[in-house]
């Protein structure tokens, strides 16, 4: 993905930057002139934990100016992860090269500011990656009335709906901390996503909740504020890229751990392991191919009864939401086929009902490769 596109995904992601990325139109001297070091280390940090090449790119063309200097001086990498602290580090060592003083960041120090002095506001939504169950977190941040920042965490699922929801009064110091180490973490950072869409999730997942599963107090108090009917950002990736992919990529990336499997931990699927478990035991002896015939049935007919219309339609859901991560991390082909595969779910429904049923698949794999056929 271009610098330009990976800024236009910052902008959309720091409003309070917005303004002077937009115009600067993807070159990094124009955008080094219209921030001050402050923003633009926060636009570097945000590329950092986003998209390392545009990040790389941007660092190298600022290291090359003299006012590049503060911004690297004072962008604070102890909670990036390693790839990206290496781009810091050259960038760092291009401008010591050139004969500029570039100290390693201090921790954090307190600014004193006059009563009353104005703040930068803080404005941050991100999402989490979908856990296996199906769940996720949303978290909105923003400016509180009386001083300081307010932070919103849900827990959601689309299937069962608002599952927690918690609300946290603190300083905007803090809050800032928060949010660049939940987009920093390593192996799963959080993705910040457009305000608007945050509230799109929370709003879909709060329209299907659970009869038996009252909305949680905290969401109940807060439900004008935090949900609002919008696109999602599995809308906005499906408008910005199509589906134009192969999908048997996504069946691979359920099948490798990175996304899925998100099928119901129940009777129905405890049922189909129970089913693949009898062939597993099954007194009579017969022969490998008809084992496998017999779990190929299994498997098509779980298939069929596990994945009806509602819980299709959740699947796609959750591919295209997936997809907009993906397409944040800059792996636009793997968000392609995500989209591509949430309207053509063969084979990774095939692949997210394998690797749910892996335990018992695994072992009547083994038990064919070790045993002794008998062929009739």
């Amino acid at each position: 993905m271009s610098l330009a596109d990976a800024l236009e995904r910052a902008a959309s992601a720091l409003p309070r930057a917005a303004d002077a990325i937009r115009p600067a139109n993807g070159d990094p001297d124009r955008l080094l002139d219209a921030l001050d070091a402050e923003r633009a280390a926060s636009v570097l940090r945000w590329l950092l934990s986003q998209d390392l090449g545009a990040a790389g790119e941007l660092a190298a063309a600022w290291a090359e100016r003299d006012e590049g200097a503060p911004v690297f001086a004072s962008l604070d990498d102890s909670q990036l992860g390693k790839p990206a602290r290496k781009v810091l580090r050259r960038a760092r060592h291009r401008l010591r090269s050139r004969g500029l003083a570039v100290a390693e960041p201090a921790p954090s120090a307190r600014v004193a500011r006059l009563p009353g002095a104005a703040e930068e506001p803080v404005e941050t939504a991100l999402v989490s990656s979908i856990d296996p169950s199906g769940a996720r977190i949303v978290t909105l941040i923003e400016p509180h009335p009386g001083g300081g920042a307010r932070l919103f965490q849900a827990v959601i699922d689309l299937r069962r709906g608002v599952l927690e929801c918690r609300v946290f009064a603190t300083t905007r110091g803090k809050a800032r901390r928060f949010a660049r180490e939940a987009t920093g973490r390593e192996p799963f950072p959080a993705t910040a996503v457009p305000a608007g869409a945050a509230r799109a999730l929370l709003a879909r997942a709060a329209a299907r909740q659970a009869p038996d599963r009252p909305l949680p107090r905290g969401f109940s108090e807060w439900r004008s504020h935090l949900a609002a009917e919008g696109a999602t950002p599995g809308d906005l990736v499906r408008e910005a890229l199509g589906s134009d992919a192969p999908p048997r990529r996504a069946a691979e990336l359920v099948r490798a751990g990175g996304i899925g499997p998100w099928l119901p931990a129940g009777e129905a699927l405890q049922g189909v392991a129970e089913k693949l478990q009898d062939v597993q035991k099954g007194k009579i002896i017969v022969s490998g191919g008809r084992k496998r015939d017999q779990v190929e049935e299994i498997l098509a007919e779980a298939r069929a009864t596990l994945f009806g219309p509602e819980e299709t339609g959740r699947a796609a859901e959750w591919l295209a939401e997936t997809a907009y991560l993906l397409w944040q991390a800059g792996r636009e082909d793997d968000a392609r086929a995500c989209l591509a595969a949430a309207g053509q779910q063969e084979e990774v429904q095939r692949a997210l009902l394998e690797t749910a049923l892996a335990p018992v698949l695994a072992r009547l794999r083994e038990e064919e490769e070790t045993s002794l056929v008998v062929r009739p």
